[in-house]
């Protein structure tokens, strides 16, 4: 009998069940990981994340390590696994962690071989080691190129255009909840930046509880390619009371925003982020999002790199 409080054990049920049927049924996989709990536990995660991809689990020969260090990118890749100490769990046998990294080196460095069209940004080894941490190496692998291949396509191109144009459509969807609050921020300046690294690590990089990581990715897998950015905004929005009170200042409202509090409310705001989806879908926001753009993303961004050089923020 699956554990659990009974509703865990009711959903385990039902996702199990949607595993047994032939074929996998697909629609209520996602349902479920969409609902509140989203898939419950890592070992469902390991099972359904394959499904909801389309992935046919396969074992995977991994390169040697000289022909992975002669990527363009090796260095940069090492340096940034190196550094990601904090994303590993307390307690964890310094053996196993070293290793892990080695696993995470392997899988990025490869998917680019494979995919010389993608490129390495920095906050990519933090979704590689949030699933590494659940479906382990081989499957990792297969994951994360999929996801590499579709739903963070755009954050891997030679440029950040395609990434900055997904950031610029979070004013225009957080305006059709509270024109004050997007009129505030325009005041203020603050532009997008403050939630770059939510986006493109799928918020692994900001949240310091796991669970909470792996329940937004059994989210973001399951639905479109710019849920993150509609979550984004159901953040911002969720602070609405905190953000008016501040200073109508850019660095005074970048460093609020760019703090993520730890007591959020994980499941309501999915249910926002999914609300202002459905109400505003991404191609309902283009023509605005466009004048935006002409308005006001580039000036922010300048005003925000500005402020970085002259120690204002």
């Amino acid at each position: 009998m699956p554990a659990g409080t009974p509703t865990e054990r009711q959903k385990t049920l039902a996702i199990m069940a949607a595993l047994k049927d032939d074929p996998v049924d697909i629609n209520t996989l996602k349902q479920l990981s969409i609902s509140r709990g989203g898939l419950i536990n890592d070992d469902l995660r390991a099972r359904c994340w394959p499904h909801l991809l389309g992935i046919t689990v396969q074992e995977v020969n991994f390169y040697s390590e000289a022909v992975l260090k002669q990527y363009r990118d090796y260095n940069q890749v090492l340096l940034d696994v190196n550094r990601s100490l904090k994303r590993f769990p307390p307690g964890m046998e310094e053996s196993q962690r070293l290793g892990m990294q080695d696993e995470m080196i392997k899988i990025i460095v490869q998917i680019l071989i494979n995919n010389p069209d993608l490129h390495y940004y920095q906050g990519y080894h933090d979704i590689a080691v949030t699933f590494l941490l659940v479906v382990g190496e081989s499957l990792t692998y297969q994951i994360l190129e999929e996801l590499s291949n579709n739903h963070l396509r755009d954050f891997m191109h030679k440029t950040m255009d395609n990434t900055t144009r997904i950031l610029d459509y979070l004013l225009p969807v957080i305006g059709k909840a509270s024109p004050e609050l997007k009129h505030f921020l325009q005041k203020a300046e603050v532009g997008t930046i403050f939630c770059l690294s939510w986006l493109i690590t799928w918020f692994g990089h900001v949240l310091s509880d796991f669970h909470h990581v792996v329940r937004l990715y059994d989210f973001f897998i399951a639905c479109h390619p710019f849920m993150p950015i509609y979550l984004a905004a159901a953040i911002v929005l969720h602070r609405e009371s905190e953000v008016l009170e501040t200073e109508c200042d850019m660095a005074m409202v970048h460093h609020l925003l760019s703090k993520i509090p730890a007591d959020l409310p994980i499941e309501r705001l999915l249910i926002t982020a999914a609300d202002l989806f459905i109400e505003y879908p991404p191609e309902s926001l283009d023509e605005e999002v466009e004048l935006y753009r002409e308005r006001y993303s580039t000036s922010c961004f300048f005003t925000y790199i500005l402020s970085l050089k002259s120690g204002t923020n």
